[in-house]
């Protein structure tokens, strides 16, 4: 079988030295991350990163450095993002990226980008970090999807500046990034002016950009930065983050490279090609972990739910944007289960503490990535696994789990109180409740479960799909990883994107399973990527050809 990636691999590891395209610097309570895209940087070649648009590498720094403000500065809280290139504030998406990518990595950017302004919205709304949008230029598409994702939008009222998301008239796709649904849903803008804004090539500025709801304020460009200045300063009120630090610095991942294996230091994963399968295995924590607030500061990112799930999420995107013929991902846990257990109620007893705090929210937005991953996941339950507390989240999230169901071997699972509320999904639910949509009283029943659970038990309260003997567990197994792989892998996305998700739908879920999804069935369209598609002749002479017939 032939090698699944030709291109280079993707890395997301980076670190503010390394930065090529953004600046961030630090004044008290106020961080500036500033944008200053270089041309000839793009992650890939063939493309020039004008008007500080924006490819993968780009956005995979601004993600590093939103990470690296929550947990190395505590003591900011408001961060204005602005740019520093003369009367450019960002022009979205890369333009010339898009039209010579595949599919795949089109899909797979879009869908990191989502992740990166959701993290944006969520240090708003957890961790005490409001977000200001400095806007000193023009700002389209993408641009205007970074500022949508901040708490505050300011823009510069020079006759010239505007916001716009412009993809629908000029590129024949939708605006990728949840411009769409944040234009009416976050900053509730009537919907026949968001219709008649999502047409507009040229956008919208000056009062009128207020007056719809586009943008908050208006100031001249030479007051400009004093009103950032000023706005971003009374944005530091409300948190409740420390006035001061010190913060942990988050160091580099050990790993550990083969042509089939990644080696964390608690996260495995070894891929088998020719089954177009993967194996990924979190293990529990060696020995006994910090349990005052001290000593995990101390720890630093060392301490194990932060370096386990930092290692999970780098291998989940390894896996997304370097892997894209693996179809199934086999969760799997190997340790001593009360050891999670334990590291899971420090961190209930210490959730109120600004570290603690943003550990927990971490592995919440890790497991969403696991949600939001198109790959099958079953889950296998065996004896010696630890699916336990916060890594039952890793069965509760799978498509389909099996566990062991053999009496000279003990197996169980456990619940902690993490499980009831503190990683919840994008819906707004527990994984829990989300299973348990057609009848809650079992959710209270789960978690009042205070021993372990073994297999007759865990099939009983429906914790898991299926508990076969050990008689028949090899070749069960086999037969459901043969058949999912056999199937039809866009018929197995939608089907998954359709069930993980049960029950109300947020702003998150219509960003991901809506308008993310008519994305990427418009991206394989020939109106946009044909011969003569509006993103193939966007640039050049001539208009695109459309077929005119709606479907």
């Amino acid at each position: 079988m032939t090698q699944a990636v030709s291109e280079p691999e993707v890395d997301v590891a980076t670190h503010p030295d390394r930065y090529r395209h953004w600046k961030l610097a630090f004044d008290g309570p106020v961080a500036t991350l500033s944008m200053d895209v270089q041309e000839d940087a793009g992650l890939r070649s063939g493309y020039s990163l004008k008007l500080n648009s924006y490819d993968l590498g780009v956005d995979i720094e601004l993600a590093d450095a939103i990470q690296r403000i929550r947990f190395e500065h505590p003591e900011v809280h408001a961060v204005v993002v602005t740019s520093l290139k003369e009367r450019i504030f960002c022009a979205g998406a890369n333009i010339f990226m898009l039209g010579s990518s595949p599919h795949g990595f089109k899909v797979n950017f879009c869908k990191f980008t989502n992740e990166t302004r959701l993290a944006i919205e969520d240090a708003s709304a957890n961790s005490g970090i409001k977000f200001l949008a400095a806007v000193n230029g023009i700002c389209a598409g993408g641009g205007y999807e970074l500022a949508l994702a901040c708490d505050e939008i300011l823009l510069v009222d020079d006759g010239n500046s505007a916001v716009s998301l412009p993809e629908a008239p000029l590129l024949g796709v939708l605006p990728g990034t949840g411009g769409l649904t944040r234009v009416v849903d976050k900053r509730m803008v009537r919907r026949d002016l968001a219709d008649f804004f999502s047409t507009l090539i040229e956008g919208v500025r000056g009062k009128r950009a207020v007056e719809w709801g586009l943008v908050d304020a208006v100031h001249p460009r030479s007051k400009f930065d004093e009103a950032v200045a000023e706005r971003a300063t009374a944005l530091t009120g409300d948190s409740d983050r420390p006035a001061a630090g010190p913060g942990i610095e988050l160091g580099p991942l050990a790993l550990t490279r083969t042509a089939d294996r990644l080696e964390y230091s608690t996260v495995a994963v070894t891929i088998e090609r020719a089954k177009r399968t993967a194996e990924l295995t979190v293990r529990a924590p060696d020995g006994p972990e910090p349990d005052t607030i001290e000593e995990i500061v101390v720890a630093g990112d060392q301490y194990w739910p932060l370096r386990a799930f930092r290692e999970l999420d780098a291998a989940l995107l390894h896996m997304r944007l370097n892997e894209p013929e693996i179809g199934v991902i086999v969760l799997k846990t190997v340790g001593d289960a009360d050891a999670v257990l334990a590291v899971d109620r420090t961190l209930a007893a210490h959730q109120d503490h600004w570290l603690v705090r943003e550990i927990l929210h971490f592995m919440k937005r890790t497991l969403k990535r696991l949600d939001l991953t198109a790959r099958s996941l079953i889950a296998l339950i065996e004896p010696g696994s630890c699916f336990a507390g916060s890594l039952l989240e890793l069965a509760l999230a799978a498509d389909q789990s099996f566990m062991l169901d053999d009496p000279e071997r003990p197996n169980a699972i456990a619940v902690s109180v993490l499980n009831g509320g503190a990683l919840p999904m994008s819906t707004g639910l527990t994984r829990l409740q989300t299973r348990f949509l057609g009848d809650p009283t079992k959710v209270d029943r789960v978690l009042a479960t205070d021993e372990p659970i073994d297999s007759p038990a865990a099939l009983e309260l429906g914790l898991v799909s299926f508990a076969p003997d050990d008689l028949d567990w090899d070749d069960e197994v086999r037969l459901m990883l043969e058949g999912r792989t056999a199937l039809s892998p866009d018929a197995l996305t939608g089907l998954e994107a359709n069930l993980r998700f049960a029950g109300p739908e947020t702003m998150e879920t219509k960003i991901f399973g809506r308008l993310s999804a008519w994305q990427n069935w418009i991206f394989q369209r020939p109106n946009a990527v044909g011969e003569r598609g509006a993103l193939k002749v966007y640039g050049v002479e001539g208009r695109p050809d459309f077929d005119w017939r709606r479907t």
